[in-house]
């Protein structure tokens, strides 16, 4: 425990807050309510903290557990890695991970503005951020899909942006897929923006 607050302080905190909210509010409906996004109150000014908030807090127990195992295995590995690049890094990781939060989320917002209906929540927006950040360090990393199907993060990458855009015309679910897409879409574009060099670097992983 020690070692990961000294070497990922950033996302031991999130990793540690997000699990202690959200089962805090699995037996508070009226704190999980408040905390939901609600695009039609947000695009009219109001309950605008549900951006962050609604990170907090999951569905219910497989929800949670299926986000924090992502970022478990890949929040605590990028943010080593931008730690080792920048001194910077920890605040870089932290940038990162709720810009990709809120920003994942402005599409469903202006989506959803006339359904008051309409309320979403969990951390797989900035999450997704994480995990595309991730795979432009590592591309060729092996990762198991459903912890079963190996599969080359960039081949992941790919089918899950083309999964996440069908999903959104055509799933019939209560899952959020843009903000699914935009959050991993934000992850890469941020890790451009702080390294251009990445680009090459990624391309040099397949060499």
């Amino acid at each position: 425990m020690k070692e990961y607050l000294i070497n990922t302080p950033v996302a031991s905190i999130i990793f540690a807050f997000t699990i202690v909210t959200s089962l805090y509010t699995f037996s508070n409906q009226h704190l999980f309510g408040r905390f939901m996004l609600h695009p039609y109150s947000v695009s009219r000014g109001q309950r605008v903290y549900t951006l962050l908030t609604s990170g907090l807090i999951h569905r219910d127990w497989g929800h949670l557990l299926f986000n924090m195992l992502t970022f478990y295995f890949f929040g605590f590995a990028l943010e080593s890695i931008l730690a080792g690049l920048s001194t910077w890094g920890h605040v870089q990781f932290a940038l990162l991970y709720v810009l990709g939060l809120v920003l994942s989320d402005v599409r469903t917002v202006f989506k959803e503005r006339s359904n008051p209906h309409y309320y979403s929540l969990g951390a797989s927006g900035a999450i997704s951020a994480v995990l595309f950040s991730f795979i432009l360090f590592q591309p060729t990393t092996m990762l198991g899909i459903f912890f079963i199907i190996p599969m080359p993060a960039w081949l992941f990458a790919i089918l899950y942006l083309g999964y996440c855009v069908w999903a959104s015309k055509n799933a019939r679910d209560s899952i959020n897929h843009d903000a699914h897409f935009y959050g991993a879409v934000f992850g890469l574009l941020f890790t451009v923006l702080l390294y251009p060099g990445i680009i090459q670097h990624f391309i040099d992983q397949f060499m």
